[in-house]
């Protein structure tokens, strides 16, 4: 089970540091995607396998809540230092400055994007049936 610890940490990595007052939002973001994850693998606890991808998908609950509620928290955050390539499959995005034209926001979009989709293929392999 993933909680605000690891989120925490995670924040930490992309140069984010969480505040007490965001403890909450964290632990209900961590809460909210362990059960949505649960929800499509009918499982009653999150695999070992997929705990990196619920921490990170938390993530993008928790930096789409703040984007969305509290925009001036993210000023310091530096996208820069988040992603400069990500390559899965066919697609290609790349998040640095200077690559492109994109916004700070529009590249905040896509990490958060990122966040909340990637991994999600493989819930498959550990997928059960409900009758």
């Amino acid at each position: 089970m993933i909680g605000w610890k690891q989120v925490k940490e995670r924040l930490e990595m992309l140069g984010y540091d969480l505040k007490a007052a965001d403890l909450q939002a964290a632990g209900f973001c961590a809460e909210k995607v362990c059960c949505s994850i649960k929800n499509k693998t009918h499982l009653a606890d999150i695999p070992k396998g997929l705990e990196y991808i619920a921490v990170d998908m938390a993530v993008g609950e928790f930096l789409q809540f703040k984007k969305t509620f509290a925009p001036g928290d993210l000023t310091g955050f530096d996208l820069d230092y988040a992603v400069k390539q990500i390559q899965e499959g066919d697609t290609n995005i790349v998040f640095a400055a200077g690559e492109g034209s994109l916004t700070a926001e529009q590249r905040l979009d896509r990490l958060i994007s990122h966040f909340l989709t990637y991994g999600q293929k493989e819930f498959m392999h550990y997928r059960r049936l409900q009758w």
